[in-house]
């Protein structure tokens, strides 16, 4: 005979009575603390054993809920599968009242229905109908972001200035020290990559042509978008998540304020204000960490300034910088719209900043994308 005990108010004794048959004795409360130990004890001993019939004993058995119940259950379609017959003996009028209302037929169907896997055909159409239901979702959002915008536009005294001034200083100011550590190594590291390669043509003073060209037009404005986006682009989804699981965005509504032009649409001019700035922020700093690679490379400030002064124009950074103004859209209004559709739960506003984060930067990566198939056509 072996002896498992679960928990300090459940045990589980198992014993052969013979090579064919398994007594599982289960004394103790089966509450839901104390029937996951139970749970686990017995059936690892009936799998183990393998036995040809199954007697529970539960004569020892103080308290019972449906976790219990389920216990009962669970053994007894655990041995019917494996072939086997099953017996309980020992409940008290009670349980076995309660036991009679479980009918194990629907556990056993509801295990096969789990355990059945979609048709690939069902399947891709239950994917396909999510994506749209989620495409629907971003569209009627981006509808009612625009309306707001235009509104606030037209009539400018009805936008929360200071709450837009707030919003600019975390997600400016606040930055200004992270995107510049980013684009100096970013610059940094480009910089030395593409010296390497051009030494052996001897061309190591296009170093700072190629840095210029890259970062005013895709990394200045792509490296910035990205570390605004992680930082304050999840901020904007943990602030309204918080709201939405607090239910101040049902008491707005309640109040019969939207909360798009109460809420987004001043976190949106704030980062469409902000990010063009912090780009060419961030344009500066990369260009500085390109000037430490092509002074140690050997080549004055001077040359360095007449090779970027020559490459660089204003069409170049007006088209990166153009760029700014859709990823922050998509900054402020990915990270917003994840906030307001957060779900309750714990782990509620975590998921909501992650999947803003996510979603920020894939859509940021599309545009650009498509900007540069743009660009090409028109020969920018």
């Amino acid at each position: 005979m072996s002896n498992h005990t679960a928990t300090s108010t459940a045990s589980v004794k198992t014993e052969s009575e013979d090579n064919n048959t398994l007594r599982v004795e289960i004394n103790g409360r089966l509450d839901a603390y104390t029937t996951g130990g139970t749970w686990t004890e017995s059936l690892k001993a009936l799998t183990s054993a393998k036995p040809r019939n199954l007697i529970v004993d539960a004569s020892g058995v103080e308290y019972c809920d449906a976790s219990g119940i389920s216990l009962f259950i669970k053994l007894q379609l655990q041995q019917e599968k494996q072939g086997g017959g099953f017996k309980i003996e020992g409940l008290t009028p009670e349980l076995e009242k309660l036991y009679d209302l479980f009918d194990p037929e629907k556990f056993a169907a509801h295990d096969a229905e789990k355990a059945k896997k979609d048709d690939p055909i069902v399947a891709v159409g239950k994917e396909s109908f999510n994506f749209w239901e989620e495409l629907k979702v971003h569209i009627e959002f981006t509808g009612k972001l625009t309306i707001g915008l235009i509104k606030a536009a037209m009539n400018p005294f009805t936008i929360r200035w200071r709450e837009v001034l707030m919003t600019s200083e975390k997600f400016g100011a606040n930055s200004l020290f992270i995107i510049a550590l980013v684009n100096f190594l970013v610059g940094l590291v480009i910089a030395f990559q593409s010296a390497i390669p051009m030494q052996t043509y001897g061309a190591e003073i296009f170093v700072a042509d190629l840095v210029v060209i890259a970062y005013f037009k895709e990394l200045g404005p792509l490296m910035t978008a990205f570390v605004v986006n992680g930082r304050s682009g999840s901020a904007f989804a943990a602030e309204l998540g918080t709201m939405k699981v607090n239910e101040e965005l049902d008491a707005l509504d309640t109040m019969g304020l939207d909360p798009v032009p109460f809420l987004v649409i001043p976190k949106v001019i704030a980062a469409l204000f902000m990010l063009p700035l912090l780009t060419v922020f961030g344009n500066l700093f990369g260009l500085v960490g390109a000037l430490v690679v092509m002074l140690s490379l050997g080549f004055t400030f001077q040359t360095f300034l007449n090779q970027i002064t020559t490459a660089a124009t204003y069409g170049l950074l007006l088209s990166g910088l153009f760029k700014t103004l859709f990823f922050a859209l998509i900054i402020a209004g990915v990270g917003c719209l994840a906030g307001m559709r957060a779900t309750k739960g714990p782990s509620a506003v975590g998921d909501a900043a992650t999947k803003a984060v996510v979603i920020g930067i894939v859509l940021m990566i599309l545009v650009d994308g498509i900007f540069g198939v743009i660009y090409y056509i028109l020969g920018i």
